[in-house]
């Protein structure tokens, strides 16, 4: 097939919009969007200072990549990729690797966090984590340290290597658990907290797919390996529950996000912020007695220790 745009081999066939685009002017199209929703959902001014939570997987790859060249140090604004090592032997330090290699070549600021800092690993929880997913311990020690360190750069904003697909599987969860309040915190974040650095979200409109294919034809380096816990998750579920309706119905993936985006005020204006104090533990917000993260840490920590 050719290039709808210039007749050129085509690499892709958007099946919900009809059209086929070689490699150039695919790219144009992801980046394009992209770019409008950066500035959709954040206000940069020169002297700001970005954070990006990298993995080193496809998606992650390819919001640094972007977020780093719209902005920069001709725009007066740092860059910093955070990287969080579970401690997954085999798994995740390749991929470290592979951001440190792309941040030196970029100008982009480097950080390194692990959950050894937190005296644990993904390794040694897993076999532990009992009636809770690996996955839950995993996302909530991530999301800790990703925060503490966005904080102490001095980041207005962290973002994440959410895609359309990500968003939507996150959707439907909340819709089926019917956690609304969850919904209403999701981001892109408008609403910003005393002690959370507020997400914005690059690809959130971007199919895994099209993340997929853009690290491919762009030439961009990314860990491929696949996480030895996923089976485990819930998620799981809804992805193949997505996959399904996007595969009868092409765009129904836009279409929840579109659903999800015009509930958005009207979730904002019924949940409320909550108010939020130092957790006595570990000095991350919460709003209860202890965060999240120090009650799986402290449930984990005494599981290992009775192994």
């Amino acid at each position: 097939m050719k290039c709808d745009l210039c007749g050129r081999d085509a690499v892709t066939f958007i099946r919900y919009n009809g059209t086929h685009l070689c490699d150039q002017h695919f790219m144009r199209y992801v980046d394009r969007r992209v770019k409008r929703e950066i500035r959709k959902q954040i206000d940069v001014r020169a002297g700001d200072k970005i954070a990006v939570a990298v993995s080193g997987g496809k998606d992650s790859m390819v919001a640094l990549k972007m977020v780093s060249s719209v902005f920069g140090p001709r725009n007066g604004v740092e860059v910093h990729a955070i990287t969080i090592d579970e401690g997954i032997e085999g798994y995740r330090p390749p991929s470290v690797d592979i951001v440190r290699r792309f941040c030196e070549a970029s100008g982009v600021h480097f950080h390194l966090r692990s959950f050894s800092e937190l005296g644990v690993s993904m390794d040694e929880i897993a076999p532990v984590s009992g009636d809770s997913s690996p996955c839950t311990y995993c996302g909530v020690f991530r999301r800790r340290l990703m925060n503490d360190e966005a904080r102490k750069i001095g980041a207005r904003w962290l973002a994440t290597g959410h895609n359309l697909d990500d968003m939507a599987q996150s959707v439907m969860m909340n819709f089926v658990r019917g956690d609304v309040e969850r919904l209403a915190r999701m981001g892109p974040h408008e609403r910003v907290q005393p002690g959370l650095v507020p997400r914005f979200l690059p690809l959130r409109l971007i199919p895994e797919k099209e993340s997929l294919l853009y690290a491919l034809v762009s030439g961009l380096e990314f860990w491929d390996g696949v996480c030895p816990y996923w089976e485990a998750a819930l998620r799981n579920q809804y992805r193949d529950l997505v996959d399904s309706l996007e595969d009868r119905s092409p765009g129904a993936r836009f279409s929840i996000m579109s659903s999800f985006d015009t509930l958005r005020p009207m979730l904002h204006r019924e949940y409320s912020q909550s108010t939020l104090h130092p957790c006595p533990g570990c000095g991350e917000p919460t709003v209860g007695d202890s965060c999240k993260s120090c009650q799986l840490l402290s449930k984990a920590l005494a599981a290992i220790r009775n192994l």
